[in-house]
């Protein structure tokens, strides 16, 4: 994978919980750190888009899909784990905190 490569993600949520408001300041945050422009996010409201849901075949909320670079990676459920994200991401570990 080169350095100049273009992330797309795509961001599954259930409204403003919480939870998907935690995951979408903590991914926002990684992405501007480690991928300033070169990335791409869609964050999807599942409740404002039901059907996609059964087309992307999403089956647990939050999930973060990797579309690219291949191959495709999910990461389900919490994402407060800032580390977890980025081993998820197939970015390097942050060498200071874990938050």
């Amino acid at each position: 994978m080169t350095e100049a490569e273009k992330y797309v993600l795509r961001l599954y949520v259930t409204g403003l919980t919480p939870r998907s408001t935690r995951a979408i300041g903590i991914l926002r945050a990684v992405c501007e750190e480690h991928l300033a422009g070169r990335h791409e996010l869609e964050i999807i409201d599942v409740y404002q888009q039901p059907g996609r849901i059964t087309s992307d075949q999403i089956v647990a909320i939050p999930t973060l899909v990797r579309c690219h670079p291949q191959p495709q990676r999910l990461i389900i459920g919490d994402m407060s784990d800032r580390q977890r994200l980025m081993f998820g991401l197939g970015l390097p570990p942050d060498s200071g905190n874990s938050q």
